[in-house]
Formats: C-alpha cells, structure tokens, sequence
C-alpha cells in the first residue's frame, strides 16, 4: 500500500474533477497519454523496467531513431508564442528534434493551482509522464519514498556535460544534494542563485534636489540612522510635491525567507540587526531555531514601532496593499522601497513612466558589525522527475546539456539557431522550453554583469558578450547613458538594475561586504501540514500589533511561548530530527 501522500493526492483529486478533466483542463490543452496519434511506447502504461535502445556516445549525441517523450507542461498564460506556435511545437522543441531527435509529445499543460492538480491526478492514478517537472521538495520525497521516479545517478554521471557538472558543483553541494538520496540522483533540481541583499532603493533625483549626502564613504551602505534621517528630510520637504508625503512604507507581512520575494519588506533592516525571519537555523549545540522568534527580531520590530510612532513609517501600516505601496511610489508620495536588484525592471519602472526625472541609487543597510548581513537562498527550485522505467532516463539530462550548455554559452546564436534568437529578441516566455526550470551557475549573475560592465565601457564588442541577453542589456545601456531623458523606459530600466541592481552585489563581493549565513531547512514537517497555517497567522497579526503600538514590545515574549505551545516546539523537534 503506498504513503498518505497518495492518499491525499486521491482526495484531490476527487474534487478536481469537478472543475477539471484528465482531458482538458481550464484554458490549456490537456492530454491522455493513448490520445490518437501519440507514441505508445512511451506510455507510462508500461509499469515495467523498459530497456532503452543504445545512443550515440556523448552529452549532445542524437538518437538514431526519433524518441518521443511525454511531458507535464507548466504553463503560464501569456507566453507569447508566436502564431501557430505551441507548447508542444515551438522553435525550443523543434531544436531539441534537431540536435536530439526527440520529439516532445504533451501528457497534460495547466498553469498555477491548475497545473498543481494535473500533477496530482498523475500521481493519485500512479500514470506519470515520462518527464515532469514538480515543485517542491516534498513532493518529491514522496515520489522517491514511493519509487515511481528513475534514478539518474548514471544517466547524470555518464551524459552531463562538463559544463552542467560545473553548474551544480558551483553550489558547493547546496543544490544537487536536495535531489540526491542515499547518494542517488532522483531529480535534476532548477537552481535558485543568490540575489542578496535586499536593497533599498532611494530616488537619486530628490537626494539631488534636497542636497543631502548619502553613503559619504562610498561602501555601499547606509546605516539605520542614515535611512531614517533620508525619510524624514523627504516627508518634511515634500520633494515629489505629493502634499501627502510618505516615509516608508512596508509591506504588512514584514519579510520574506527569498530574496526575491522580498520586495516592500524589512527584511533589509532585519538582516542588520542580525535577524532573519522566517527562516530555520542550527545553534552551535545543533538545536534549531526560528529566525522570527529571536532577540535580534524583537529588536528590528522595536525599530519599526518606534519609526511609526514618531510617522517615519506609514501610519497605514498594517492596511496597505501591494498596489497601494505601487501607488505611493508612483504617485511622489514616497521615495524610498526595498527589493531585489531586478525591481526596476517590473516595478520602478512605474515610477520612471509618471515621471521622466526619476532616478534612483540602491544601498544595503549596514549592520552593527560593519557588514551587509545576508542569508543563502534555497538553492534549489523546481526539480524535474523521469519516470521510473522510461526508456531513455538520460534524456532528460541531454535535454539539460543543450539548453544550459550550449544555447547558454554559444556566441553565434543568432547564425546557428535563428528561430531561437528569435524567440529570445521578442521575449517569448522561457516556460516553452521543455523544462521550465532555471539551471544557472551559482556566479552567473555577476558572470553576465562582467560582460554587461566590459560591454558598457568598450572593453569588449558587444558581440563578443557571452550571452544574447547580456548583448542586449548593453545597448539598452549605452542608449541611456547617450541620452538619460528618453522616454525610453525600458532602456532606463535595464540601466538600473545591472548598473545599479547588480553593480551594488558585485562591489559588496568584491569588497569583501557580505557576511553569510546558512538557512538549515526548507521543507514541511508532519506537525506544520495541521500548525503552520495558524502559527504564520499568529506571527503576522502579533507583528502588526507591536509595530503600530497595539500591543507592548513585550508581548514578542508572550508571542514566543504561544508559538511554540501551538505546535512550534514540535515542529523544531521533527526538523531537528530530519537534519541529523
């Protein structure tokens, strides 16, 4: 008899079908594996242990007969695919037909909550795709614990390409070992490289017009003092002639255990008082803790009371939306927001279309120890699964050598796989890939921003950067940097983030700024599938409370002992346990 997993995936199911089909499925076009037309052999009908037919030797080697491999497609729903384009055949697919002779043939597509449940009708009905791509680490526990996915030990070892070894390895175990069991590989996992820190983004523009002085010594960060006296000068003089000026303005959930899901939190402030929320940590005497519930955190949330006692953060805390704090930005009411270095890209980019003179510098905040206090990301994200008895395990790692191998460091894209660079140029959404995962060395963030800086200052032909993307960050920034007052705003904000965004993670790197902590777990224990959602809740509303002076900062002690008599202690026993 099979796990509680398969269990609960069964009662998920039962009420899927009530809005969904094995046969179609919200607005995608959801398939059976025996639908007309499609390769049998490829059926996960076969339980059995199939032997696959010999390839030709090496990680880019084609199959001398056409291979046809069923998919569980994730989709998204704009992907702008080109007309008569599909999920299943693209310029992406076909070039996997090209260089690999294999043809993608689709079990099911969904997008969101929709896709989530096709996955789960696979697994309730033990009927995989031959690969798949599932979300999270413990889903794929279960599918090892129950044995229904192909271990890829040798089809790793024998067809990675040196270059994909090296993406794993740059992780220093961090990202390979979450798919790794009893030294077995199960899944080839999609990275999640750091993008620490959370910045701050300030608007240059009205530095500029007040004439304050921002980050004197050049280090790239800006004390706590620092941001508060920046706030405080833009709420008394109004540089956005809003008339209703606002200091900071953060997010009613605080902070984020990603940094890229971090944008509008204090995350950046906590981190300097050496706290880091929502993430679990080992003591030296291997006892484990939550970051919320420390000192250090009762210390950044005694800050914020005492910012919003005094209006440096908004007296709106704790109501805004998302939007809102958009609106603010937009709008000059405010000038100062945390984010991920990319938020130019999607968010201030907002702000530059409402108005031409905006600007703005990114910074860290400085901790008391004089560095730019960070944690690691997961390092893993996404894992793609073959499953177990497909003919050809090895192709799902094949399929990995040609898109974060060769299209990746290839310098004559456009030449050799026009239809591709094609894709890329007009933004078709990477999720048309097979895999819609993102396998990145662990230094390729700063990797392409060397060739962007090198490109920028005519150190090197923009064609001789390494990648498609990066040529074109380029000359969106030399377009900028010819003429700031465009109306360009894509180009304005390719010149934020890279020249902003990441040249402030580049110089902390160099510098020697960051001091990096260790996050230990990042998965469900038993007790957070019936606790968490009731611990979070109590976490939120305890925060808000002390934040706008509802309650006294000392209710964080009463919050800690609630938290861990609701089932938080438990938790902490089962993850101890599982880390050993």
């Amino acid at each position: 008899m099979r796990k509680n997993y398969l269990f609960r995936h069964i009662a998920i199911t039962l009420s899927a079908v009530m809005v969904l089909s094995l046969a179609g499925c919200s607005g995608t076009n959801t398939k059976n594996n025996a639908a007309a037309g499609k390769n049998t052999e490829t059926s996960s009908s076969n339980k059995g242990e199939e032997k696959g037919t010999q390839t030709e030797d090496g990680p880019f080697g084609a199959y001398p007969e056409t291979v046809t491999y069923t998919m569980g497609r994730q989709t998204i729903q704009n992907p702008k695919l080109p007309d008569g384009d599909t999920y299943e055949n693209n310029a992406y697919t076909r070039f996997v037909k090209e260089k690999l002779n294999a043809v993608a043939s689709d079990a099911f597509e969904a997008n969101g909550e929709d896709y989530d449940r096709q996955v789960s009708l696979a697994i309730a009905s033990e009927d995989l795709p031959d690969i798949m791509k599932i979300g999270s680490k413990d889903i794929l526990n279960e599918l090892v614990e129950n044995d229904m996915v192909a271990d890829l030990t040798e089809a790793y070892n024998t067809y990675g390409s040196d270059y994909l070894k090296e993406i794993y390895e740059s992780y220093d175990g961090r990202c390979l070992s979450t798919a790794t069991y009893d030294g077995k590989i199960m899944a080839l996992p999609g990275t999640n490289v750091d993008s620490a820190p959370n910045e701050v983004w300030i608007r240059q523009d009205w530095v500029d017009k007040l004439g304050l002085k921002v980050d004197e010594d050049g280090n790239g960060m800006i004390t706590i003092d620092e941001l508060k006296n920046i706030a405080k000068a833009f709420m008394e003089k109004d540089p956005g002639g809003s008339k209703n000026p606002v200091g900071i303005s953060l997010a009613y959930w605080l902070s984020a255990n990603d940094y890229g899901g971090a944008t509008y939190c204090a995350t950046g402030i906590a981190n300097a008082f050496g706290a880091y929320p929502k993430l679990w940590f080992k003591n030296t005497d291997g006892s484990v803790y939550y970051g919320s519930n420390t000192e250090e955190n009762k210390k950044t949330l005694g800050l914020l009371a005492d910012w919003f006692k005094e209006g440096i953060l908004d007296p709106q805390f704790g109501t805004r939306t998302w939007d809102d704090i958009t609106a603010l930005l937009s709008n000059g009411q405010t000038g100062i927001t945390f984010g991920v270095w990319h938020i130019p890209d999607w968010l201030l980019n907002n702000v530059r279309a409402m108005d031409k003179k905006a600007a703005f510098t990114s910074y860290v905040v400085e901790g008391e120890n004089g560095k730019a206090n960070v944690f690691h990301n997961n390092a893993s994200s996404g894992y793609i699964v073959v499953r177990k008895g497909y003919k050809h395990p090895e192709l799902a790692i094949k399929i990995a050598n040609l898109f974060y191998d060769e299209l990746a460091n290839t310098k004559t894209l456009e030449k050799d796989y026009p239809e591709v660079a094609k894709y890329q140029a007009d933004g078709v959404d990477g999720s048309t890939r097979p895999f819609n995962v993102e396998i990145n060395k662990y230094t390729s963030l700063l990797d392409d921003y060397a060739d962007i800086k090198k490109g920028v200052d005519g150190k090197i032909a923009i064609e001789d950067a390494r990648t498609l993307e990066s040529r074109n960050v380029i000359q969106s920034v030399k377009r900028y940097l010819k003429n700031p007052a465009a109306e360009d705003v894509t180009d304005w904000s390719k010149y934020h983030s890279r020249m902003k965004g990441i040249a402030l993670i580049d110089k902390l790197t160099k510098e020697g700024s960051f001091n990096w902590v260790d996050p230990v777990f990042w998965g469900t224990t038993e007790t957070m599938k019936s606790s968490w959602a009731n611990l979070q809740k109590l976490e939120e509303e305890t925060f808000i409370k002390i934040v706008t002076g509802s309650v006294p900062l000392d209710d964080f002690d009463k919050y800690v002992k609630d938290w861990n008599n609701q089932g938080g202690s438990q938790i902490i026993t089962e993850i101890e346990a599982n880390i050993k």
